[in-house]
């Protein structure tokens, strides 16, 4: 059983930054693909960024590449999310997600096994 735990969400000036972490539970942390998604409402879940359980590769959406940052520490069981250049469209429910099948990045929810419980990101403009 894996359980993740998002922090760092909050309220933010369009142009602003957040930097989101998760927190991963279980030893084999660092064999998972890690995702970050986002959902507003009346939307579907869209994946956001992934990265590899090495860190080695990173994958982005079109509408945050330049702009987020998603990177991973192995040894502390955390992925992060560095987000910048924030747009009031960015407004959306953030959640961390892993999947412990995943070779490659994988961009649909359906690829990952668990989730966090989501943290609340809020651009005004």
């Amino acid at each position: 059983q894996v359980q993740l735990v998002e922090s760092g969400g909050g309220l933010v000036q369009a142009g602003g930054s957040l930097r989101l972490s998760c927190a991963a539970s279980g030893r084999s942390f660092r064999s998972y693909v890690m995702g970050w998604f986002r959902q507003s409402p009346g939307k579907e879940r869209e994946f956001v960024a992934g990265i590899t359980w090495s860190g080695g590769r990173t994958y982005y959406v079109d509408a945050v590449k330049g702009r987020y940052t998603i990177s991973r520490d192995n040894a502390k069981n955390t992925v992060s999310l560095q987000m910048n250049s924030l747009k009031p469209e960015d407004t959306a429910v953030y959640y961390c997600a892993a999947s412990t099948m995943a070779v490659v990045v994988a961009t649909t929810p359906g690829s990952y096994d668990y989730w966090g419980q989501g943290t609340q990101v809020t651009v005004s403009s």
